[in-house]
């Protein structure tokens, strides 16, 4: 059962160093209830004493159930499919064949990267977490088992032999070797990227630390404590001029700014650290991550569709987003990020690289209905015009003086729903040429899907009550791995970008077109 062989038949343990990781992880865990049982004894010696002996009795019954856990636990790489047995009162086993592997990517969080080891991911596209991994190989041995799956995957697509049963360790694997780089982004670029990546998440973790510690630290007992010292000095308090409290409010905002701006560059940093995107013999090859590495492949005969995105204030300074949906799946999403901080130029060589292509200047655009707009606008302001009636009818027998004022501010809300809605429905809009469908929408931050028709799976009109009566209808294109619909089309052009989408599924021949 030796862990450095993974072409064998015979069924395998994992490393053995993965029973280390697990270790590591029962300290993490045994760290907060140490500490609490620690404060809760009130930091008496005794209490110290508690408190160590429960974090060891944790991290000791963690890495006994770790190794336990390790050893119950076997994989076998079979002639059509590979199989992963585990558990130690109950045992379950699970085969995958390999021609529903997606494909294998590998994982290397923090501490098994620093010893050497990696969690091989068996993507399925089955969605809910039923992807199967192995947790944890060697360097070596991962990337082994990877190049071994993917020849029999391929085999089995291909419905010949790759090895010889009876010898299935005779072919000689190499490591995935680089590609040519399309996409990359340095530390320059990164920067760039943290700063629009702006987020207040560190507040709400000081605001629950903050909550924890009042159990321990008398915060109500300091803040009379304060509110005492300011009453004392109450003529000192007002004595301040304006000018100083209005520079403390921007010093308070530049705070914020800069803690909120902070936080995003460290995530974007730590995610995203040496992201390269290259085109391999298999693919397309994604590799990025600080403390987390991963190393994912997507074949191009398997990227169904491509979403292009943006935000608010990223988009004045021209950057976008580019993401495949996949049938495999990633971090369980379906959607792969191949391009997270790009110009437009870079998302279209990587869009052409796929085998797509951005709308040219000639595109024929189609917009949603004009009863599709009238009708959104109706529906979106309504709720505020109902609001308005009932507050207004209650106030006026409760609190007249509100009354008025209440119900222009929701009628100004109705107005301006319903003047948003009339001009998104601008931006609505969709195209059909002879390889692909497109659809747009969005007004501060617009989005596009494209898809390939020869990769759709259905075309399919809906209409409820309202769209039957108004003569619009939802077109809802069959996509695996993700979804596109396109509301408010007019109902005869919904008709004809279904026929002609069917017309390209009836006449492709889909066995030739996923060994592409």
């Amino acid at each position: 059962m030796s862990e450095a062989a993974p072409s064998s038949n015979e069924a395998q343990r994992t490393a053995p160093q993965s029973v280390l990781v697990g270790a590591l992880a029962g300290m993490k865990n045994a760290i907060f209830p140490a500490v609490a049982a620690t404060f809760g004894t009130g930091l008496s010696g005794w209490g110290i004493y508690i408190g160590l002996g429960i974090g060891l009795l944790i991290v000791v019954v963690g890495g006994l159930s770790t190794y336990i856990s390790w050893r119950r636990l076997t994989y076998t790489i079979g002639a059509a499919d590979i199989r992963v047995e585990s558990g130690v009162l109950s045992r379950a086993a699970r085969s995958v064949p390999y021609e529903r592997i997606q494909d294998v990517s590998l994982e290397q969080k923090l501490i098994p990267r620093l010893l050497g080891l990696v969690a091989v991911k068996f993507e399925t596209g089955a969605g809910g977490g039923e992807d199967l991994s192995l947790t944890y190989l060697t360097e070596d041995a991962g990337e082994e088992l990877r190049q071994l799956v993917r020849e029999r995957r391929d085999a089995a697509d291909e419905a010949i032999p790759s090895v010889s049963e009876g010898d299935p360790a005779a072919a000689t694997r190499t490591p995935e070797p680089d590609g040519e780089p399309i996409f990359a982004m340095g530390p320059g670029r990164l920067f760039t990227f943290g700063l629009f990546e702006f987020s207040l998440a560190v507040f709400a973790v000081l605001a629950g630390l903050a909550q924890y510690a009042d159990g321990f630290v008398e915060i109500g007992d300091a803040i009379d404590m304060a509110g005492g010292w300011f009453s004392d000095r109450g003529e000192e308090v007002a004595a301040l001029s304006m000018s100083v409290q209005v520079l403390s409010a921007l010093a308070g905002l530049l705070a914020v700014f800069v803690v909120g701006s902070a936080t995003g560059m460290i995530r974007v940093f730590t995610r995203e650290w040496g992201f390269l995107l290259e085109r391999t013999a298999r693919g397309f090859r994604r590799r990025r991550g600080l403390f987390t590495k991963t190393d994912v492949v997507m074949p191009i005969h398997r990227v169904q569709a491509l979403t292009i995105g943006t935000r608010l204030i990223r988009y004045r300074f021209g950057w976008h987003s580019l993401k495949f949906v996949s049938l495999a799946q990633d971090a369980g999403s379906s959607n792969h990020v191949v391009a997270p901080f790009a110009r437009m130029d870079e998302i279209r060589t990587v869009v052409e690289t796929a085998g797509f292509h951005l709308p040219d200047d000639n595109a024929e655009w189609h917009r949603a209905s004009e009863a599709y707009r009238t009708d959104s606008m109706i529906i979106d302001s309504l709720f505020f015009v109902i609001a308005a009636a009932v507050a207004g009818t209650i106030l006026a027998f409760t609190a007249p003086d509100w009354a008025l004022p209440i119900a222009l501010i929701l009628i100004g809300l109705a107005v301006f729903s319903a003047g948003t809605a009339l001009y998104s429905w601008q931006f609505k809009r969709h195209s059909l040429d002879d390889t692909q469908i497109m659809a747009r929408a969005g007004i501060m931050s617009p989005s596009s899907q494209i898809a390939t028709r020869t990769k759709l799976h259905s075309a399919e009109v809906a209409q409820g009550p309202i769209a039957r009566w108004r003569g619009y209808a939802t077109l809802n294109l069959g996509l695996a791995g993700g979804e596109f619909s396109i509301p408010g089309i007019p109902l005869k052009r919904a008709r004809e970008v279904r026929r002609k989408v069917l017309e390209t599924i009836a006449a492709t021949d889909f066995s030739e077109l996923e060994n592409a």
